[in-house]
């Protein structure tokens, strides 16, 4: 009787474990469509560039100094020195990286 139920409960949990492995993954395959890239004014957050990101495509376009590169609701807003050495504030695009506005700043 005791060599029953432990070939019974072997079985079973080998049915179990099996079951599991094809099931984890085609749940994994299903998850990578949640983060495709949308419009900018409906983008998740898994969409966003990086702060990194951002930071170097600014500096190619010539910005310099940041003194801050905050996520806002639907923007990255960045504080740092343009080219001709003004302190500018600017609203980026968080999916392109493009500037959506710039203010420039009084001197301190």
């Amino acid at each position: 009787m005791r060599a029953t139920t432990l070939i019974t409960t072997l079985v079973l949990t080998g049915g179990i474990f099996a079951a599991g492995a094809t099931l984890v993954p085609a749940i994994a395959q299903t998850t990578p469509a949640a983060t495709q890239a949308v419009p900018a004014g409906n983008a998740t957050q898994a969409s966003w560039m990086s702060m990194a990101q951002i930071q170097s495509k600014l500096e190619a376009a010539g910005y310099r100094d940041f003194e801050k590169i905050e996520r806002e609701r639907n923007k990255y807003e960045v504080k740092a020195t343009d080219a001709q050495g003004q302190r500018v504030e600017l609203d980026v695009d968080p999916v392109t990286g493009d500037i959506l506005k710039t203010e420039i700043k009084r001197s301190k």
